[in-house]
């Protein structure tokens, strides 16, 4: 058996920024996962500006990760769903708020690496096994690998995704629900310049969303019923270039050269507790939500940072002031968000004109009204107040930040 101070279960984004959080912080730490970073995955993330204040704590930003990367210099709106009260169209400026960008839209394959590297350089004891069980036991918690290694910790950190075999262990039920879509991750390149605009039609099977990638490429997510999405996923490159490009009305040029596809179904769930028995939940083994509004790896990255903050100094890492400290902080951010996105995807889907039309006056209220929308764009960049520390930390100037004002 294998002592460790804490084991983080699961090699995401999230689970490898606790991770490295911890080892900064002087702990010893399993990672126990196998090392992911498939070359194929088409999906991106759009990190907002506190996750970019995470990535330079570790020490991954900029370096070689901004030259890779797009800044999203607006977000865009757009009523494509044809109901009888239709939302006028809106652009969200980080000027606004007194920054250059809301942040940046990084390639998984890219960012998942980056991280698996820095968690190796920070001495983090890589497994390259998944979790097989666990078991709470006497001020402790034991995790047994695939490979049958044992280790372990006073504490866990359960980042090991919606069907965590950690949240099982620690006896924390969830809420789970599905949505009537498929979303369809891929990326195309295109002959005009989106001049960093990430743009999120909302059509009446979900958001047909397209974010800028460097040169005159754009990632996209497209929700679609799951038949209709099948049929898209089962298109020649030219037959869905064509698609995309009358999805996204000619604003982007010509529509060519589509890089590699995949569906996922669309699902929602929240855990009822967010700490319990020594385990901390994290990412999508705590909530799961459609990517609207780029919240999902944003809410996720403030559940390892905060784990962090509070075990910082502490002699017992998984005590249950700390658990519980820990949950009534989280489900105070990702809670309301929650209902939120599903509030507005349902919206959508649903075609009742009461929704259709609380939805559009919601709009156009964010339109004609300054600081209400200020608030709003505030809001989807972080919590108003309790911030994890390594995302109030300020950029050197030169390295590209705009002011820390939304911290």
């Amino acid at each position: 058996m294998t002592d460790v101070d804490v084991i983080v279960a699961g090699a995401g984004p999230a689970g490898l920024a606790a991770a490295c959080l911890l080892a900064l912080d002087g702990r010893r730490v399993a990672l126990v996962a196998r090392k992911q970073g498939d070359a194929t995955d088409p999906r991106t993330v759009a990190l907002m500006q506190p996750s970019i204040r995470l990535l330079a704590h570790l020490g991954l930003w900029p370096g070689t990760l901004k030259d890779q990367t797009e800044p999203l210099r607006k977000l865009r709106l757009i009523d494509d769903t044809g109901a009888m009260f239709k939302a006028p169209t809106i652009t969200f400026d980080p000027v606004e708020l007194g920054e250059e960008a809301f942040g940046w839209n990084f390639p998984l394959r890219l960012l998942i690496p980056a991280l698996f590297a820095r968690a190796r350089e920070l001495g983090v004891d890589l497994t390259d096994a998944d979790a097989a069980g666990a078991q709470p036991v006497s001020g402790a918690v034991s995790v047994t690998t695939t490979d049958g290694r044992r280790l372990q910790a006073r504490a866990a950190i359960a980042a090991d995704g919606r069907n965590s075999v950690l949240r099982e262990a620690a006896g924390i039920r969830t809420n789970r629900w599905a949505y009537e879509q498929t979303a369809l991750a891929t990326s195309f390149a295109h002959s005009g310049a989106h001049d960093g605009i990430s743009t999120e039609h909302h059509r009446q099977a979900g958001p047909f969303t397209t974010v800028p990638m460097p040169g005159n490429r754009s990632a996209l997510v497209w929700m679609e019923r799951p038949e209709r999405a099948s049929q898209l996923m089962a298109l020649s490159d030219a037959d869905l270039a064509a698609e995309i490009q009358i999805g996204t009305h000619g604003a982007l040029g010509r529509v060519f050269d589509i890089g590699p596809r995949r569906l996922f179904p669309m699902q929602g769930l929240v855990a009822r507790d967010f700490a319990k028995n020594r385990i901390i939940l994290i990412g999508e083994a705590a909530h799961v939500v459609p990517p609207i509004g780029a919240q999902g790896l944003n809410m996720s990255l403030r559940d390892a940072a905060q784990a962090a903050d509070l075990m910082e100094g502490e002699d017992d890492p998984g005590n249950a002031a700390l658990l519980a400290k820990y949950d009534a902080l989280r489900r105070r951010d990702v809670q309301p968000r929650q209902q939120v996105i599903d509030m507005m995807n349902r919206s959508l889907l649903s075609g009742f004109v009461a929704l259709e039309a609380g939805r559009a006056a919601g709009i156009s209220l964010l339109q004609q009204f300054g600081p209400l929308r200020r608030a709003a764009m505030q809001y989807g960049l972080a919590p108003s107040s309790g911030l994890p520390r390594a995302m109030r930390l300020a950029l050197p100037a030169d390295q590209g930040s705009a002011p820390t004002s939304i911290a």
